[in-house]
């Protein structure tokens, strides 16, 4: 399936990333923020969104940035507010807390902030976010479902996503709950998309249909495109799936994947990859300053 290419960079976590002392992941969300970051916190997922508004906040000071906005949406009203619109508009990057994901695309879906979210990241702005954060960003999410559970049709339940990722299910805190199952029964329902599960403390970082993973555990992808057969036509309430021929792979830290292409990037493929993107954003932010000065010349 051809996937159009947005501009901007994805930074989604499987939960439970290290604030602490050495803090890698999030780390990485402001140096990709650059320069003089002006940062958004998203908490509308958060049933607890003051406390970890504060957090966050934070935790991205001690890194040095000074210009931090906390948005929390309780209901579709908030979504017009000036303060959070301004805030949207001249972040150079968006963080989602944890919570619950379904508040994320019932809240905010088709709404202004919704759509300048989208414009912003197809601009280039990073956008990050953590656990329901995070899966709130694929092609549909998965609301309900079973861990530690062989894969059944009735144990997961599936809505749209936010659509930031394309052609991709995300699921989160994934080998620490043992998601595998739900994850399986998700893209069996589903086909065309993969199945992405993120482990805690571990994150994907997206760029042109490419991610490299970054963290301390792995990120299983599920490919049941090539399966050779499968029972869902026929499997009734509860029954066990049958699947054959299902890819999976498992890819650690500096290991990537082609969401384009449905193929692993090994880990020094995945570093050459990263350092063409970077060399190609820089030339890229040097047209623009190099437009811009011309165009005060004038």
């Amino acid at each position: 399936m051809k996937l159009e290419a947005p501009r901007g960079r994805l930074l989604a976590i499987g939960g439970h990333e290290d604030k602490g002392a050495k803090c890698e992941i999030l780390k990485e969300f402001v140096r990709l923020a650059k320069g003089k970051a002006s940062l958004v916190v998203m908490t509308i997922a958060a049933k607890n969104a003051k406390e970890l508004g504060k957090e966050y906040a934070r935790v991205f000071r001690n890194f040095g940035v000074k210009d931090i906005t906390v948005v929390d949406i309780s209901t579709r009203e908030d979504t017009h507010t000036k303060k959070s619109v301004l805030a949207i508009e001249k972040a150079t990057g968006v963080f989602f807390t944890g919570g619950d994901a379904l508040d994320v695309t019932g809240l905010l879906g088709g709404t202004e902030i919704d759509r300048l979210l989208h414009k912003r990241y197809e601009e280039g702005m990073i956008l990050g976010g953590t656990s329901a954060g995070a899966a709130m960003m694929s092609h549909a999410i998965i609301i309900d479902g079973e861990s530690d559970a062989n894969p059944r049709l009735s144990d997961v339940q599936i809505a749209p996503g936010e659509e930031f990722i394309m052609g991709a299910i995300i699921d989160t805190h994934f080998s620490q709950r043992g998601r595998h199952g739900r994850l399986i029964s998700a893209v069996a329902q589903h086909p065309h998309d993969l199945g992405i599960g993120i482990d805690e403390n571990t994150a994907i970082l997206l760029e042109d249909h490419q991610f490299r993973v970054l963290g301390e555990g792995a990120v299983t992808v599920i490919d049941v495109g090539s399966a050779k057969y499968t029972n869902v036509p026929d499997a009734k309430e509860g029954e066990s799936l049958a699947l054959y021929d299902v890819k999976m792979h498992i890819l650690p830290a500096g290991h990537g994947f082609d969401l384009e292409a449905h193929q692993p990037l090994m880990k020094r493929e995945a570093e050459k990859q990263k350092e063409e993107r970077k060399k190609s954003t820089q030339k890229r932010d040097h047209s623009k300053k190099s437009k811009s000065k011309n165009q005060r010349t004038k």
